[in-house]
């Protein structure tokens, strides 16, 4: 009802049948569906039974998940109130509508009062986006998200990709900001034009192993290797003119509020947060200015009305729970009819832009990557984060019902008892907004649940709080009155409306930094080389006692250790906590499940048939290999390194069962090394093993297996005479390879048939079995 391609069926098919019932079921508990839901009751007639149809509106949804379905509250009340036009509870309004208002698109099926307010709203627009040429959609779409998207810029240097991009998606753009939270691979040049591939040799490689997944891409249903103007690595949908602007709005398509963020450039936002392009000549005013009307309840209220509701991912097998947790796909569609006052809100977008950046600032992943660490700088940066936040809140608090007051919504009695000057109000935390007020005592007079406060972190209070300024204590005093006495304010300030402020605690989000600042003084390339005899540098393993060992005489390391696990830890320990999950094990048969090697093998094909092709110049109709599933994966951290792609995003190489007889710790390499030096890393690994440890045939198989893997790759891209080493890796190795074999007697397919042993699993106590 609210989607583009129901436009037809409400304007064009249904003219056509004589409906007689519209109920609105989205707030009902039907088991086994999160979806929002309507129930249509009618036939197709000559003529019809009547000049209106029975419709009811949804209020209120299921406050927790009934033991019975059939007894929920919004169920029943749906069925005692459809026979009674008129009729309104807590739960579902009932109301006859003339057949000429659902003649019309999109629907909205939102009762106790909710339509009245929305023509209000309307009826104090000044202008559009569209009326004011704002053009609005994506930027950016690679119609293949994991073959460009890397986590962060390390991984991009450690793949030596010669050129990336911050990207945003949309669930980054919060709270008036966007920090990227990773990096795509970027074909394009300064001017946005296509980069030759034969220029950009690391980018090649990377793309190389996906290249006919790339290729059977679709554009608008086109294949791209069917569109002359594409090249195969390119994005899918590159909208040149938005990224040209210096400034753009960009806002999540898809979220359970409105969030709208100022970008100045440099930046690229994916397909899940669309930008809004002003005018050529816009200032920056211009943009902060619609950015706080964007960004206020009303602004929510408004495009939860148009906007398609998407459930929240069928929590408890079809309860959706609380109404605020539902997420909406916010449309251009929808945006360019959006009713702007004709007085915006310039002061308040320009003052929570600059206190979000500042905020973005202090957040510790910034703090920990720009400074010396220590726990009095992490919690003076605390504090600081804690009261800037602490201000942004209380802004958009006032944001919010200054935003009524240019929408017409106050008198002027209301907007001289409403309205505060924003300098005199105190820092707020969660729970101390007017609406939240009211619904804490709600809560202690037993009206209402919610997991509001639970779900937030935050403490539910029933009375306005006594250090407040006087002033502001009576305002708010006076808010609470009139969210209780007018019904249409009320619809507003509901937690569905009112800006979650949602965000992960501070101590977790420090622990991660101190973690990735740890993961990134192992990664340091120094650690993972060392010179030979005629000066060259060269892979060198590490298990993870050795790299602690290395990394002990780093005073820097020792300490921030000691702000990640506490005073006592031993930093070999740290280390082993922290590589847990970033690293991905050599060989094939150490990360897929069977269903995941009967991929691998298609994939191996695809790579045969594209080298046949990069050999004869000739094109060839490949299959595309069937994408991996995290079940493909013997481990969910190797999942999340790899993806569908497998794409090689982890910081280290694991070598299961390599480490030395006297050190049983995890024997790690450095993801940073190519092809030939992982090679070599496994030809020093073979020789360390067989000749310092004494190990036979059956111990060193693993090895031999993941060079003879590693090969491929190898004579791919380093078949050439290396002038470092006056030879061909490529010949070298593989001369070494066979000499291994036949020393040990085995073959390519001993090796391709190599298993891990399966582990044994022992008696249960107690002599079950």
């Amino acid at each position: 009802m609210k989607r583009e391609f129901g436009k037809k069926l409400i304007e064009e098919y249904f003219p056509n049948i004589d409906l007689t019932y519209v109920v609105d079921t989205s707030g009902a508990y039907i088991p086994g569906h999160g979806t929002p839901t309507v129930i249509l009751i009618g036939r197709r007639r000559y003529a019809r039974a009547g000049s209106t149809i029975r419709t009811v509106l949804g209020v209120r949804g299921e406050p927790s998940q009934p033991l019975d379905p059939a007894l929920g509250l919004v169920w029943q009340a749906i069925i005692s109130q459809v026979g009674r036009p008129g009729s309104e509870s807590e739960w579902v309004s009932a109301v006859d509508f003339e057949r000429n208002y659902l003649a019309k698109y999109p629907w909205s099926l939102s009762g106790g009062g909710a339509g009245g307010l929305r023509t209000s709203i309307e009826g104090a627009r000044a202008s559009t986006p569209k009326e004011r040429d704002f053009a609005i959609g994506f930027s950016a779409i690679t119609a293949e998200d994991d073959a460009f998207f890397l986590p962060d810029d390390m991984t991009l240097q450690r793949l030596r990709v010669e050129h990336g991009r911050p990207m945003v998606t949309g669930d980054v753009v919060r709270d008036f900001g966007s920090a990227p939270d990773i990096i795509s691979v970027w074909p394009y040049d300064e001017n946005l034009q296509v980069r030759e591939l034969n220029e950009n040799p690391s980018m090649a490689i990377f793309f190389w192993p996906r290249r006919r997944v790339m290729q059977r891409r679709k554009r608008f249903g086109t294949l791209i290797e069917n569109i002359p103007s594409l090249q195969w690595y390119e994005f899918g949908e590159l909208y040149r003119d938005k990224l040209r602007t210096p400034r753009r709005i960009a806002f999540a398509f898809v979220a359970t509020h409105n969030h709208f963020v100022l970008d100045r450039g440099g930046r690229v936002f994916n397909r899940s947060a669309p930008v809004i392009k002003l005018p050529e000549g816009a200032s920056e005013d211009d943009h902060l200015a619609l950015l706080g009307v964007l960004n206020s309840s009303t602004a929510c209220f408004w495009l939860k009305q148009v906007s398609h509701g998407k459930g929240n991912g069928g929590v408890n097998e079809g309860y959706r729970g609380d109404e605020w947790e539902e997420f909406y796909e916010f449309t251009g569609t929808k945006l360019e009819q959006f009713p702007l006052p004709g007085d915006l809100p310039l002061a308040f977008g320009r003052e929570l832009d600059g206190l979000a950046q500042k905020l973005a600032a202090l957040e510790p992943s910034v703090v920990c990557a720009e400074t010396t660490l220590t726990r009095s700088r992490l919690d003076v940066a605390r504090g600081e984060y804690e009261h800037t936040r602490g201000r942004m809140i209380a802004l958009q608090e006032e944001l919010d019902w200054d935003v009524y007051r240019r929408y017409g919504l106050l008198d002027e009695a209301e907007v001289r008892d409403l309205i505060t000057v924003p300098e005199k109000v105190p820092e707020l935390r969660l729970g101390q907004r007017a609406f939240e007020i009211a619904i804490a005592r709600k809560m202690k007079a037993g009206e209402l649940e919610t997991q509001w406060f639970a779900r937030h972190g935050s403490t539910p209070i029933t009375e306005i709080p006594a250090d407040w300024p006087q002033d502001y204590r009576d305002v708010v005093a006076k808010r609470i009155k009139t969210i209780e006495r007018r019904r249409d304010i009320g619809l507003i300030e509901r937690p569905e409306c009112k800006r979650r402020w949602l965000s992960e605690p501070w101590e977790k989000q420090e622990h991660a930094a101190l973690g990735n600042w740890l993961l990134g003084r192992c990664e340091d390339r120094d650690l993972w080389y060392v010179t030979d005899h005629q000066g060259n540098q060269q892979p060198r393993p590490m298990t993870v006692n050795r790299l602690a060992d290395r990394l002990r005489g780093d005073a820097d390391v020792v300490s921030v250790a000691r702000l990640f696990s506490g005073p006592d830890a031993d930093l070999a320990d740290v280390l082993e906590v922290i590589i847990a999950e970033e690293h991905v094990p050599f060989l094939v048969k150490f990360r897929h499940t069977g269903e995941g090697l009967l991929k691998r093998i298609l994939w191996e094909e695809t790579w045969d048939q594209q080298r046949e092709e990069d050999r004869t110049g000739q094109r060839l109709e490949i299959d595309v290999p069937p994408k991996y599933k995290k079940e493909d994966f013997l481990r969910t951290s190797y999942w999340n390194q790899r993806g569908k792609l497998d794409v090689p995003k982890e910081r280290f190489i694991s070598y299961p069962g390599a480490s030395p007889d006297s050190d049983d710790s995890l024997l790690l390499g450095w993801s940073g090394w190519d092809h030939r030096e992982q090679a070599l890393a496994l030809i020093t690994l073979i020789e360390e093993r067989s000749t310092t440890d004494g190990w036979d045939a059956e111990r060193l198989t693993p090895l031999l297996a993941g060079l003879l893997e590693v090969m491929p790759w190898v004579r791919q891209w380093h078949s050439k005479v290396d002038q470092t080493f006056g030879a061909s890796p490529a010949y070298e190795y593989d001369t070494y390879l066979t000499s291994q074999r036949e020393k040990y007697g085995l073959t390519d397919d001993d090796l391709r048939g190599w298993a891990p042993p399966v582990a044994k699993r022992g008696r249960r106590r107690g002599g079950g079995a």
